[in-house]
């Protein structure tokens, strides 16, 4: 069975928390450290969510593209992101930063964590095939090293 769209589902999902995440860390106060991990869990989320800008040069805005189609440059500087080991230490690593003590913080990094977690054990379950995007980067990865 292909779960393709549910994992990417799951993905868009936790860009979102990231994202809602780090604008949780400016309050109820806003300092330094807040700031910081605030604005880079947005990237992290905004990452996951968009992939960033579009690999044509047009520079606009591509929604879902980490999630629909693969930039070159993502495969090369985070390959990490296209295994299910890989993804789920990201967002384990993810969800421990969110977590303290508002409950606006520990809800979306427990799910980002749990989330982690389980991709993390479906690393080790080989009937669940990966989703056809990292398949894809394993592929494109190959092709380079010729």
């Amino acid at each position: 069975m292909d779960y393709s769209d549910v994992f990417r589902l799951v993905n868009l999902v936790i860009g979102v928390l990231m994202v809602l995440g780090g604008v949780g860390q400016f309050f109820p106060e806003l300092g330094f450290q807040a700031i910081v991990i605030g604005v880079y869990v947005m990237v992290f989320g905004l990452g996951i969510w968009t992939g960033g800008i579009c690999a044509d040069g047009g520079g606009r805005p591509a929604i879902g593209l980490l999630e629909f189609q693969i930039p070159p440059y993502v495969s090369r500087y985070a390959s990490f992101l296209f295994s299910f080991l890989g993804r789920g230490v990201f967002y384990v690593f993810v969800g421990c930063i969110l977590l303290h003590k508002p409950w606006f913080h520990i809800v979306p990094g427990t799910i980002i964590g749990v989330v982690g977690l389980a991709y993390v054990v479906l690393e080790f379950i080989p009937s669940i095939e990966p989703p056809h995007n990292m398949r894809d980067a394993d592929n494109a990865w190959g092709a380079e090293q010729v």
